[in-house]
């Protein structure tokens, strides 16, 4: 669930103003409570778009305004707000509240006091018994109320932020008097306001963050926005960004938090199941809309930068504060976004599922191949055949050779599809049962490649024994049933040139393994090896390792093994080239009628 200050560009412009009184400047510079660093605030982007509307228009002293021209840039760029500044004394300020929506200043003005006070349209006229019209005060009538909301609604379709100004004259300038610990308090002075003007202010959406809307809802994730703005510039914005579409009908999809108050629980449930955006909240509304969606069984992240913000972000499946927030939204919070922006949060998940997916990519690489040394090993047991492979070489292969392309596998770039997969169930297990019979698959031919190989040299090759299968898997009763043939084959270098093909291979089937490691589902014609730059070199490195030990004098005769010829490289290979074919076509059942991608494009 969102925020409109992670979906819109934070760079906020005053657009449109609808003012009844010519002598507002001194209301709108003193409603504002921003810090400039040269030509660059630091603040709410809508008080700095006010204190650049300040500057725009100017003031009527008239020194001040002829000196303006000749100022440097970063004076002139708050020349007029200065000297409002200087000229009215701030007394004491009424932050902004979201029960109110309003926040107000008291003033020292030319002797006497006002209030000045801006925040939503609504709420200002409810506390508005007067409007100033060419600079005398008029009562406000229900015609001129109505007239600016139906403005605040024009200006909400054309995507601005609409606030409302006005003031009240006081003449009790003793700030004791207005101290209050609780904002609700704040009422009680800002009452019998005259109403001065609206002020519409564009601040457009993040050029990224239509995309990143369209790759959340291919990945499957719902994207809800609640905004304490106006339901009529919440909506365009969510048009604008693709939370809706340009002609769809919102009917029981946008709710204001006061509609949704007056919704029984079953229609609560039944609102939050097709409704995407939920305008003029108050945070106890965050709270309820995240019991409402765990209660439906979903996985909740809400986003958050207030200390009001903090029960939501706790309750959350996952809080996540922006770095800009409070400490105490913070604290709440699972994770905290620096950039406070939507996209970021996209490339999070984005990042979160690359992570599990080379989590699951190593698992399997390594299962897979532990499982056709073992296939490899209970073979020529059960055959009768000799030890096609020795501990040595065995434990070689699992410290050495192995774990280089496994460690590499944590650097796999993202499928293509990964954001068009839907979420994964949170109680799904890691290996589930079709990756379990995947990993069977591709052990079981490991193991059976690696005997084969064996079997093959004293078999079938031109310069081997050629003996038969029966007299491999009786090779024990040698002595007994066919002496002729010469027993000690099974114990001398004949031996060991089995055994090397059976290390070979199973190195080299491990290798291509690897390679099909490097994606659950997409295929290598569509994710090449050299996509994962660490794997490339890993594999070389474990295959140069290997021929270390078979070209190296010292590591053949620890290993007990020799040297290959070319011919005997080609057997090594055809075994060992059918593991990438097999997992293409377990890769395509995948993809196909396992876990199918998304259909949903992104615009």
């Amino acid at each position: 669930m969102d925020q409109f200050y992670l979906l819109t560009a934070n760079h906020a412009t005053t657009s449109s103003a609808e003012t009844l009184f010519n002598g507002w400047l001194k209301l709108v510079q003193y409603a504002m409570i921003p810090r400039w660093s040269t030509t660059r605030n630091v603040g709410e982007p809508t008080e700095a778009a006010l204190k650049v509307l300040v500057e725009k228009i100017g003031c009527r002293d008239l020194e001040l305004s002829k000196s303006l021209p000749s100022l440097s840039p970063a004076v002139r760029a708050s020349a007029v707000n200065e000297y409002f500044e200087r000229t009215i004394t701030r007394l004491l300020t009424f932050d902004f509240s979201r029960d109110r929506k309003m926040m107000s200043v008291l003033v020292r003005l030319n002797g006497s006091g006002a209030l000045f006070a801006k925040g939503a349209p609504e709420s200002v006229l409810d506390r508005c018994t007067s409007v100033l019209v060419n600079g005398k005060q008029v009562p406000i009538t229900s015609q001129i109320r109505n007239s600016l909301l139906q403005r605040t609604l024009s200006y909400g379709k054309d995507g601005l932020r609409t606030l409302a100004l006005a003031y009240v004259d006081v003449k009790d300038l003793d700030v004791r008097h207005y101290q209050s610990e609780n904002s609700q308090d704040y009422a009680r002075f800002e009452k019998d306001l005259t109403f001065v003007s609206l002020v519409g202010m564009l601040d457009p959406p993040r050029p990224e963050v239509r995309e990143a809307v369209a790759n959340c809802k291919s990945a499957g994730i719902r994207v809800i926005c609640i905004t304490g703005d106006n339901k009529g510039t919440a909506e365009t914005i969510c048009r604008q960004i693709g939370i809706f579409g340009e002609k769809e009908d919102l009917t029981g999809k946008s709710y204001t938090g006061r509609e949704l108050d007056e919704l029984s629980h079953k229609e609560k449930v039944a609102a939050v199941q097709r409704a995407s955006l939920f305008s003029r909240t108050e945070p106890g509304h965050k709270q309820q809309l995240v019991d409402l969606l765990q209660g439906l069984g979903l996985v909740v992240a809400m986003t958050g930068d207030g200390v009001n913000d903090a029960p939501a972000l706790k309750k959350a499946d996952i809080g996540v504060a922006m770095g800009s927030g409070t400490d105490v939204a913070k604290l709440a919070a699972d994770m905290v976004l620096a950039d406070s922006n939507f996209a970021t949060i996209e490339k999070a998940v984005e990042e979160g599922r690359l992570i599990y997916n080379n989590t699951k990519q190593f698992i399997r690489y390594l299962i897979s191949s532990n499982i056709g040394e073992v296939v490899s090993i209970f073979l020529t047991v059960l055959l009768g055949m000799p030890e096609a492979l020795i501990p040595v070489q065995l434990l070689w292969v699992n410290l050495v050779t192995d774990s280089l392309p496994a460690t590499a596998l944590g650097f796999n770039p993202p499928d293509h599809s990964i954001m068009r997969m839907p979420p994964r169930n949170s109680r799904e297990p890691l290996v589930g049962p079709w990756l379990f019979f995947r990993y069977m698959v591709i052990g079981t031919y490991v193991g059976c490649a690696t005997v084969a190989g064996y079997a093959w040299w004293f078999v079938f090759y031109q310069g081997g024994p050629q003996i038969s299968f029966h007299q491999l898997t009786h090779f024990h009763q040698c002595s007994a049933l066919f002496p002729e043939i010469g027993c000690e084959m099974f114990t001398n270098v004949m031996a060991q040139r089995a055994t090397t093909i059976s290390l070979s291979i199973l190195v080299t089937v491990e290798m291509c393994n690897a390679m099909n490691s490097l994606s659950e589902n997409e295929s290598l014609f569509k994710l090449p090896l050299w996509k994962n730059p660490f794997l490339v070199a890993a594999i070389a490195l474990s295959m140069g390792l290997h021929f270390m030990i078979l070209y190296v004098p010292f590591f053949s005769a620890l290993f007990a093994i020799t040297p290959l010829n070319w011919d005997e490289w080609k057997a090594v290979l055809y075994f060992s080239a059918p593991v990438l074919v097999i997992d293409e076509v377990l890769k395509l059942i995948s993809a196909t009628f396992v876990n199918p991608p998304s259909k949903i494009k992104v615009d």
